[in-house]
Formats: C-alpha cells, sequence, structure tokens
C-alpha cells in the first residue's frame, strides 16, 4: 500500500513539473529570450565578418619587417576572439533591454555566461603555445571559470571540503587534495620552465668557464625548487614549522634506505666544486664504458656514446672508483697506427716519406710533438712500422682520424713502389719418390713413398 502511495505520489510530481515546463516554453518570457539570444549571435556573426573583410589587422598575417609587428601580430591572432567577443556584448545588452520588456532575463545570462566560457576556450588556444600548459588551463582553469560565472564556484568549494577525513589533528578532504594537485604541478611547471630558463642564461655567460657555470647552473637549480617548495607549502595552509618533524624523519630515511641518493647528491656537488669533471670531456669508466660527459646532474652523470647511447652513471662512482679523463686540462691526445713493409724495402727512408705524408693531413698537429715513424721489430712476412701523431680531441666519431692516416701511408707506399707484404709459404719435395697427400685441415703433408 505504500509502494502505491509513493509511485501516485512520484506521478503527481512529475505531472506537475511537466505541467510548470509546458508553461514556461510557451509563455512570452521564454520567446523573448530566445529571439534576444538568436539576434544577438547573427549580429556577432555578421559583425564579425565584416570586421575582417573590412580590416586588414585582422584578415592578413603582418610579415616580421613591418613596423609595430608585434602590436599587429596580436591583433591577427585575437581575430578569432572577435565573434566570442561581441557574443558578451550583445547578450549583455540584450539582458538589460528583455528584463526591461518582459520581466526575465536568466536565459539570457546563461548565454552570456557560456559566451564568456567559449571566449576564454578560443583565447587560450590561440594565445598560450606550451601545450601542457594549454592542457591544464582547459580541464582545469575552464572548470573553474564555468563555476565562478554561474555562481557554484563557492558551494562547491563548500561541499568538496565537507568530503573530508580527520585522523587525530590531521584532515584531509577532498578540496585540499584537488588545491594540492593542481597547485603542485603548477609549481613543478613553474620550477621546470624557470629552471631551464635560468640554466641556459647561466651556459651563455661567456666570462665563466665551464665548470663554473655547471656550479653556479646547479646551484640555481637548487635554490629554485627550494623556493618552490616553500610557495607550495604556504599556498597549501601548512605551517612550516612542522616540517621539524618531517625533516627528522627524513635524516633517519637517509639514514638506512636514501643513502645512495644522499650519497649521489653530495658526490655532485663535490664534483661540481672540485672540477674534477666538465661536460664536453671525455670520460672512461674502470668497467671500460666510455663517453662524452653530456650531463652532470643532481643524481647522475650521462655519458654519450659515439654511436648515439647514453650510459647513465651515478655520482658515487666518480668518487668510489677509477675513472680516466682524456680532455680535462689538454684535448690533444697521442695515437698510433702500425704497417709492414716487405723485406726487399730500403727501410731507412720509410720514416721520412711516412712523416712527411701525415704532417700534411689537416687534423695532425705539429705540437707538442711532430708525427714519428718508429721500427718496430723484424716479422716473419716483412718489417714493422709504427707511426705516433697529435691530434685534438679523440679518435673516434666525427673526429676519426687513424683511417685518414692508414690511407695516406697506403698511398705514399703505392706511390714509391713499396709492397705491403702478406703471408707466404713454401713447400719442398724432398726425394724422387716422394707422395704429397692432402690432410683433412688443409695442411699439405709429405711422405716418403713406399718400395
Amino acid at each position: 500500500m505504500e509502494q502505491l502511495l509513493d509511485i501516485d505520489s512520484l506521478k503527481a510530481s512529475a505531472i506537475s513539473i511537466l505541467d510548470k515546463l509546458i508553461g514556461w516554453l510557451s509563455s512570452p518570457q521564454f520567446y523573448a529570450q530566445i529571439g534576444a539570444i538568436i539576434l544577438a549571435l547573427l549580429i556577432a556573426h555578421f559583425a564579425a565578418r565584416t570586421l575582417k573583410k573590412k580590416v586588414d589587422w585582422f584578415s592578413v598575417a603582418p610579415k616580421e619587417d613591418v613596423r609595430f609587428y608585434k602590436i599587429k601580430n596580436y591583433i591577427f591572432a585575437a581575430s578569432d576572439l572577435l565573434f566570442p567577443a561581441l557574443c558578451y556584448i550583445l547578450l549583455g545588452i540584450g539582458a538589460a533591454i528583455v528584463l526591461n520588456a518582459v520581466g526575465a532575463n536568466w536565459l539570457v545570462l546563461i548565454a552570456r555566461g557560456v559566451s564568456i566560457i567559449y571566449l576564454l576556450y578560443k583565447a587560450i588556444n590561440r594565445f598560450i603555445p606550451n601545450p601542457m600548459l594549454r592542457t591544464a588551463l582547459i580541464y582545469v582553469g575552464i572548470p573553474i571559470a564555468t563555476l565562478s560565472v554561474f555562481n557554484y564556484l563557492d558551494t562547491t568549494i563548500q561541499l568538496l571540503d565537507n568530503a573530508s577525513l580527520q585522523a587525530g589533528n590531521i584532515r584531509i578532504s577532498a578540496y585540499f587534495l584537488i588545491k594540492a594537485a593542481i597547485a603542485g604541478a603548477f609549481f613543478f611547471w613553474l620550477g621546470s620552465a624557470s629552471n631551464k630558463s635560468g640554466q641556459k642564461a647561466i651556459r651563455k655567460q661567456d666570462a665563466l668557464d665551464r665548470p663554473t657555470q655547471e656550479l653556479l647552473a646547479k646551484l640555481f637549480q637548487i635554490v629554485i625548487f627550494s623556493t618552490i617548495f616553500i610557495l607550495l607549502m604556504q599556498v597549501l595552509g601548512l605551517d612550516l614549522t612542522a616540517l621539524a618533524v618531517l625533516g627528522g624523519a627524513i635524516g633517519v630515511g637517509i639514514g638506512f634506505g636514501l643513502q645512495q641518493i644522499a650519497s649521489n647528491f653530495i658526490s655532485g656537488i663535490i664534483l661540481l666544486i672540485e672540477r674534477t669533471l666538465t661536460v664536453g670531456d671525455y670520460i672512461e669508466m674502470s668497467s671500460g664504458k666510455a663517453g662524452i660527459l653530456k650531463e652532470l646532474n643532481m643524481r647522475s652523470a650521462t655519458l654519450e656514446t659515439f654511436d648515439g647511447k647514453e650510459i647513465m652513471v651515478p655520482n658515487e662512482k666518480f668518487i668510489t672508483d677509477t675513472f680516466v679523463n682524456w680532455t680535462r686540462d689538454d684535448p690533444r691526445q697521442r695515437y698510433e697506427v702500425n704497417f709492414s713493409v716487405s723485406y726487399d724495402t730500403d727501410i731507412e727512408k720509410i720514416p721520412d716519406l711516412i712523416c712527411a705524408a701525415i704532417s700534411k693531413h689537416k687534423s695532425v698537429l705539429s705540437k707538442p710533438e711532430v708525427p714519428d715513424c718508429e721500427l718496430r721489430g723484424f716479422g716473419e712476412s716483412g718489417v714493422n712500422f709504427g707511426v705516433e701523431f697529435w691530434i685534438k680531441g679523440i679518435d673516434d666519431g666525427k673526429n676519426k682520424i687513424s683511417s685518414d692516416v692508414l690511407m695516406i701511408i697506403w698511398r705514399t707506399l703505392k706511390d714509391n713502389n713499396i709492397s705491403i707484404p702478406f703471408p707466404q709459404r713454401e713447400v719442398r719435395i724432398i726425394g724422387e719418390n716422394s707422395v704429397m697427400s692432402i690432410k683433412k685441415k688443409g695442411a699439405l703433408e709429405t711422405s716418403k713413398g713406399r718400395k
């Protein structure tokens, strides 16, 4: 019986709401407001199209060499905002007129609120080039602006704040979590952008040497993120004095689980202060891994190999392990290539020929030593020589010199009719009745025939 009464009451309520809706849709106030909205949209559309046709600043993109290029470029970019801006203005005028005429304008005000949201959306897409910031403003800023335009922002904040959990003196609400996520993302983006711009500006200071630039860049990074952290705590309304307890917990964590992170961080600071490493140095680790130092970060260093790979090395390795810095103080390096000539060669003229030819290469240095060709020994097939030469940098990657030197040696020997030996074997058959047989391995075997 109670269920039937509930169903009847629901039907009665639905019928009452439907009757009110039909009455409202058939009222003069509704048609007057709909007419005002349509008229405002049509006027805004034709006015925006006319302005784009008549005013060159709205229709033609300016060239970079014209006067007031930046101003004209902003005006041209704002041409997409003409229609929503005119809608907002005309709907405001229409709301005042309809209110005086029929005594109601709430539908026009809703349309005006939608127009300002659309204007904000077009402005974000047009004037915010950063994709991350643009996405954040669209999915966070526009909903907040929508609630504010329709006067629901305070109510929504109150509802989110009431949805909370409390344990002792700690109270965490849905509003606090949302605010923390939005503020944290914003400050993280701001810190990253500021850090990149600041480090780029520091590295452009030619008056500072490279190690000083890297040291200042890392100190700037620490200051930036420390400041961002303090600002985030202030925005969230957290008491900084409470961080003393958190600092003690972090200290205990460092003593146990975070000691490697702390060790790498402190090692990075030591490396920057001592200037043992500089970006651009060629580093060879004790494990055999080697590459050009590309970055020296707070936790690790990046070595870029000549084949395009990147090796991440913890900063602690540069403190506790042995490594070779090939280019720290002097980028010049000495290398050697070997070759051989036949025994019928006048070997006394080889050093002068080879040294004169190699010295003509543009990358071979004359200091600290000119190229030197030395006799290395007498081999089974020929006389062995070695050529020592100095170059600036590492003999690999784009600065590959050994191949050029070998080609120069080849051409020089060929032009002077000097032959390069290759392994030869002489087989003699002894005895009149000897028989030659071939083993499975391909070696020649001579044996006497049986009588």
